[in-house]
């Protein structure tokens, strides 16, 4: 279970959406029953692989004679819905779920999983971060209860061979966060990208205290598009689905937006200075986003101070 911070960040990602906490102080009467309020809606992809929308990153689904596989599980409350999701597939209850990265609407409904029987995968750091209290930048987030914790970790990825395809999880080094996956089904070809892709809703999201680095985001999108094809499905962390083309559209938007701070820098200008150039102002489009232009330059600007991050290398 994770603060408020992370709920109300998450529920902001929505965008344009009527769900998003305005007040920190919200009282938990008042948060459950805005996730009382949530629509859990399924999308079904392939046959065996169906992608959930609902308050937080979007969940995939696969499921078949070796189980359900679910890639991220949102917000504690939502379980219930979640599980009724999976249940209309026609799927057995959750067997695998993989983390895509340690963020509270990305992982909160892991100790309810947990205790439900699931066997939780993640990156090494999403484990260590969510074992351990994070105080940095965000306030205050208490450790995650026992049952919550990933059981099988990984440094680099990890291979699954189940319900008749290969999947592939592969981390990402410090991008959105230190502890980023993105999960391939090579047969069905379909990918998740987690946080690392955020497809029309807002700017990228550098979680700066979590390891995040956008020069990290920038390399993980160059990775993915190696994987895909026209016709991949692609799952963002939040937003609709995408395909190559957008994913595409993403990896030039970083491109152009870290070359413009990198040489503005170079030249010497402050940050305030770069800023005010708006490099970021082409797709600085959504009044409602989370992350806007300014912010965004702000990530970027501060992710090019950061040395280049050794292999491994964390911080908390």
């Amino acid at each position: 279970m994770k603060t408020l911070f992370t709920k109300t960040l998450s529920l902001a990602l929505l965008a344009a959406s009527p769900l998003a906490l305005t007040a920190c102080g919200e009282s938990n009467a008042q948060e459950a029953d805005r996730f009382a309020k949530v629509e859990i809606k399924t999308e079904k992809l392939t046959d065996g692989i169906a992608v959930l929308f609902g308050a937080g990153g979007n969940i995939g689904v696969s499921y078949g004679p070796d189980g359900t596989v679910l890639i991220d599980d949102q917000f504690a409350p939502l379980t219930p819905k979640i599980q009724a999701a999976v249940a209309a597939l026609e799927a057995e209850p959750v067997k695998y779920l993989i983390n895509t990265h340690w963020h509270g609407d990305h992982s909160g409904g892991n100790e309810n999983f947990g205790k439900a029987g699931a066997l939780i995968m993640a990156h090494d750091h999403v484990r260590e971060r969510m074992a351990g209290e994070q105080t940095e930048g965000r306030g205050n987030d208490p450790a995650s209860p026992k049952e919550a914790l990933p059981v099988v970790t990984y440094h680099d990825g990890i291979k699954l061979h189940l319900n008749g395809d290969e999947v592939h999880v592969k981390h990402m080094k410090h991008a959105h966060t230190d502890g980023d996956s993105i999960v391939f089904w090579k047969k069905s070809n379909v990918i998740h990208m987690g946080d690392l892709y955020f497809n029309k809703v807002t700017l990228p999201f550098i979680d700066l205290n979590s390891g995040g680095n956008a020069r990290g985001v920038l390399a993980a999108a160059e990775q993915a598009l190696t994987m895909v094809n026209d016709e991949t499905k692609v799952i963002p962390g939040h937003g609709p689905m995408a395909t190559k083309a957008d994913l595409t559209d993403y990896r030039d938007m970083l491109k152009s937006v870290i070359g413009a701070v990198e040489k503005a820098r170079g030249e010497g200008k402050t940050l305030a200075q770069i800023q005010a150039m708006k490099p970021a102002a082409q797709w600085d489009t959504n009044k409602d986003a989370f992350i806007k232009g300014d912010a965004f330059v702000e990530a970027v600007y501060k992710s090019l101070e950061q040395p280049a991050h050794a292999d491994g290398e964390h911080k908390h």
